[in-house]
C-alpha cells in the first residue's frame, strides 16, 4: 500500500496543480478523467504493440554505442511514447467542444501523459521499491508532466489555427525532442557525469512549461 501511495502521490499532484491553472474556464472533472483513462490504457496500449514490433523487425544489439542508444533514446523510446499519447489528444481530446482554448491543449496532454505515466510509474516502483519512487517522483514523472506541457502547447495554438496539421506535428516533434534528450543522456550513464545533462534538459523543459502556460493564460478566450 506504501508504494501504491508513492507512486500515485507526484501524478496527483501534478494533475491538481494544473486544473489549478486552468484559471478561467475549467474542463469538466469526469472528461478529464476519462482522458486519464485513456492515457493509462490507450497510449499503453499502442506503446506495447509499438515496441514489440520494433523489437521483431528491427532489434538493437545488446553492446549498444552511443550512436545507438540515441537511435534508441529518440526513435524507439521518445517516438513511441510520445506518438501513443499523441493519438488521444488529437483524436479524442482535441475533437471536443469543451477543447475551448489554448490552454485546454496543456491540461489534455497532461492528463494523457499522467495516466501513462501512472501505470508506468506503477511497473518500477513495484519492481524497485522506495528508493525508485522518491527518485522518479522529482525526475520522471515532471519530466512527462514537461513533455506534456511542450505537446500541448503547440496543440493548444493548433486548435485554433488554419494550419492544424503543422502546430499539432511541431507539438509532437517538440516532446519527442526533450523526451529524447532526457533519455539519451541517461541512457549514456556509463560515461562518467553525462546523466547531468538529463537533470539541465529537464530543468530547461520546466521553464519553457511555466511560460508556456502562462501564455495560454494571458490569451484565453475567457478572461475578463
Amino acid at each position: 500500500m506504501n508504494l501504491l501511495i508513492a507512486a500515485t502521490t507526484p501524478i496527483f499532484i501534478i494533475i491538481i496543480y494544473f486544473y489549478i491553472k486552468d484559471k478561467y474556464e475549467k474542463e469538466s472533472k469526469r472528461i478529464l478523467g476519462l482522458t486519464f483513462l485513456l492515457g493509462a490504457v490507450v497510449s499503453i496500449i499502442v506503446t506495447t504493440v509499438l515496441y514489440t514490433f520494433f523489437d521483431l523487425f528491427m532489434p538493437l544489439p545488446d553492446d549498444y554505442s552511443i550512436w545507438q542508444q540515441f537511435v534508441k533514446a529518440f526513435f524507439v523510446v521518445a517516438l513511441i511514447e510520445e506518438f501513443s499519447k499523441y493519438i488521444v489528444v488529437r483524436y479524442f481530446a482535441q475533437t471536443r467542444n469543451g477543447y475551448n482554448e489554448p490552454y485546454d491543449g496543456i491540461i489534455y496532454a497532461v492528463m494523457v501523459s499522467m495516466g501513462f505515466a501512472a501505470v508506468e510509474n506503477l511497473m518500477y516502483v513495484l519492481q524497485g521499491g522506495m528508493e525508485v519512487a522518491l527518485l522518479r517522483a522529482v525526475t520522471a514523472v515532471p519530466a512527462h508532466a514537461m513533455f506534456a506541457v511542450i505537446m500541448g502547447y503547440f496543440m493548444g495554438k493548433a486548435k485554433f489555427s488554419n494550419n492544424r496539421i503543422k502546430w499539432n506535428l511541431i507539438g509532437l516533434l517538440g516532446a519527442i525532442l526533450f523526451h529524447g534528450s532526457y533519455d539519451f543522456f541517461l541512457f549514456i550513464g556509463f560515461i562518467p557525469g553525462i546523466s547531468i545533462g538529463a537533470f539541465i534538459s529537464l530543468i530547461i523543459g520546466i521553464i519553457l512549461s511555466k511560460r508556456a502556460i502562462k501564455a495560454h493564460q494571458n490569451i484565453s478566450h475567457f478572461k475578463p
